[in-house]
């Protein structure tokens, strides 16, 4: 089996490639930075260019599945030029992608499944959202996820199953949001924002890796959750982070005015309030290794080394 991975040396899709290879899964990946390339054995890269429409339809060879993570960090200051990088990065990506297949013998492929975000879903501190919400978050990332299933809708017009899987808050120290909430706890300097009570829909990253590759074994279709059984609060998650570190906490908590002239715009990734269901994939058999935060806090914390950048380590 080969898939072909888009966003492949991004926080995601490095552990994805390394559980491929472990399942002895080979991988074809797309990558903007030439210096990025290699065709050794199981992993063979392919240079596109989203921006100006430039993709190798080679990429598509061999390949059965295709996982689409392609787009810029939300995690930046929402200058307009960063908002229109973080929207057109989604949006040319997958347009790219299928020009490209529109133009390829698809017979082999059978299931391309794309990541998308949580952000979708209103603010909220005591709803809690399945996949079959219709409304949107009135706001830069409720409009941000929208258009980007928009176009994921867009590969319905194809014979294989398609898949989308909504991800909420990752859990790695290699990058996301994470490493942002450590470093202060270790300074003696953690506390929740604002009211601590906003819902924070998490999930450790080898689990997201492994739901991806469970979506495509089991071909499933439709919207999926890429989030933990269990949510927590931000008040709850800062606890967790300081007593698995053993630090105290004794700073009051962050007022969101604050945050918003350090951060501008952006500071609304801390405050909005996401409570998602996870039922709908564990209903298709998915088991989570890490329900709990606590477990999966103490896994990544306390873990001696991190997942390796396969493509810095061996690549570069």
């Amino acid at each position: 089996m080969r898939v072909l991975i888009t966003g492949a040396t991004g926080l995601i899709g490095n552990v994805i490639v390394q559980k491929c290879r472990e399942n002895q899964i080979e991988v074809n990946y797309l990558t903007t930075r030439k210096n990025k390339l290699t065709s050794e054995g199981d992993l063979r890269g392919f240079y596109w260019n989203p921006a100006k429409g430039e993709i190798d339809p080679k990429c598509l060879e061999g390949v059965s599945a295709v996982i689409n993570l392609a787009g810029s960090s939300i995690s930046q200051r929402w200058t307009q030029s960063n908002k229109k990088d973080i929207l057109n990065s989604r949006i040319e990506s997958l347009r790219t992608l299928r020009s490209a297949m529109e133009k390829s013998d698809l017979s082999e492929i059978r299931s391309f499944v794309s990541a998308s975000a949580i952000g979708l879903y209103p603010d909220s501190l005591d709803r809690y959202y399945t996949e079959d919400q219709s409304e949107i978050d009135n706001s830069f990332l409720g409009e941000v996820v929208s258009q980007w299933e928009e176009e994921i809708s867009a590969f319905n017009k194809f014979s294989f199953k398609l898949a989308t899987i909504r991800v909420g808050l990752v859990l790695s120290m290699d990058g996301g949001a994470l490493p942002a909430m450590v470093r202060p706890v270790k300074s003696y300097m953690g506390a929740a924002f604002g009211s601590g009570e906003q819902w924070q829909s998490w999930i450790h990253i080898e689990d997201l890796a492994r739901q991806f590759l469970f979506v495509i074994d089991q071909g499933l279709e439709g919207v999926f959750n890429g989030v933990a059984p269990n949510p927590v609060t931000n008040s709850r998650l800062i606890k967790e982070i300081a007593s698995v570190l053993n630090k105290p906490l004794f700073l009051p908590n962050i007022p969101q005015g604050l945050m918003k002239a350090i951060l501008g715009d952006m500071s609304y990734l801390l405050f909005v309030s996401q409570r998602v269901s996870s039922r709908k994939i564990e209903e298709e058999g998915f088991d989570f290794y890490f329900k709990n935060i606590c477990s999966a806090l103490k896994d990544i914390l306390h873990s001696e080394e991190t997942p390796s950048d396969i493509f810095q380590k061996e690549f570069v």
